[in-house]
């Protein structure tokens, strides 16, 4: 049995701990019936030894894997998706590792900058959960001047109508008439864009250059970085979300 591999570990853990997804997709898939053990659909709730053979949408799981987190510079027109058959470029054509990972904390196909990928569904978990007001800076360039009034609307929180949404107040600098910086806790779908839409303006470009405490930095469009040693130790930290022993093994060794 593979030594990462805990007895009666949860099946969706199981799942999340080999990159396919976090657990909360792993439920859905074995509602879905997408799941096999042993060849038989697996259940809610239920556990594996790590023996089993398990499949999820006919793949053989090969067991649990070192955990990965790797920064990865998403250029624009790159879809957040592993197949579209509407996107012109997916990231599974963009964006390539020797082991399967997913992002946590999608980008929208319009915009680039930092995306983290692991196979650690714990940390996506921990990542994607709003409540834990992960920090996301972002650069944003608009089409019309950016007025210091509709700055400080987003500030102090501005409604979305469409969402029938108030946002979160949140840290904004001006960096020119068309520019600023801004410090997101939350992850409405497509946020700064209808924010910037409900002050009459639009975003003429939108970068993300960081996530918790990793930095995009020099990094060019479609370069990728191992996150590795105390960075990756605080990202968990920050995320608060304890990485498995294996991974902290990993970590003393890449110092």
């Amino acid at each position: 049995m593979n030594e990462q591999i805990k007895p009666g570990m949860r099946l969706n853990q199981y799942i999340a701990s080999c990159g396919i997804c976090s657990r909360r997709e792993a439920d859905r898939l074995i509602e879905a019936g997408r799941v096999l053990v042993n060849g038989t659909a697996a259940v809610p709730g239920m556990r594996v030894q790590g023996r089993e053979e398990v499949t999820v949408n006919g793949r053989i799981l090969g067991g649990a894997l070192q955990k990965v987190v790797v920064a990865y510079y998403k250029p624009v027109g790159v879809t957040c998706t592993a197949r579209d058959p509407h996107a012109d470029r997916t990231l599974d054509e963009a964006f390539s590792y020797p082991v399967r990972l997913t992002y946590a904390g999608r980008l929208d196909r319009d915009s680039e900058g930092l995306l983290l990928m692991t196979n650690d569904g714990d940390l996506i978990d921990a990542m994607m959960r709003g409540s834990n007001g992960h920090e996301k800076e972002y650069i944003v360039r608009t089409k019309s001047r950016i007025l210091d009034a509709d700055l400080e609307r987003f500030r102090k929180g501005i409604f979305l109508r469409d969402l029938e949404v108030k946002t979160r107040p949140c840290r904004v600098e001006r960096l020119g008439d068309y520019t600023f910086r801004i410090t997101l806790t939350q992850g409405l779908n497509r946020q700064i864009r209808r924010m910037c839409k409900a002050v009459g303006n639009e975003v003429k470009k939108l970068k993300r250059v960081r996530v918790l405490n990793v930095e995009l930095g020099a990094m060019k469009p479609g370069e990728q970085r191992r996150i590795r040693g105390e960075e990756l130790e605080e990202l968990y930290r920050t995320a608060e979300c304890a990485p498995d022993r294996s991974n902290k093994r990993s970590r003393r060794n890449s110092r």
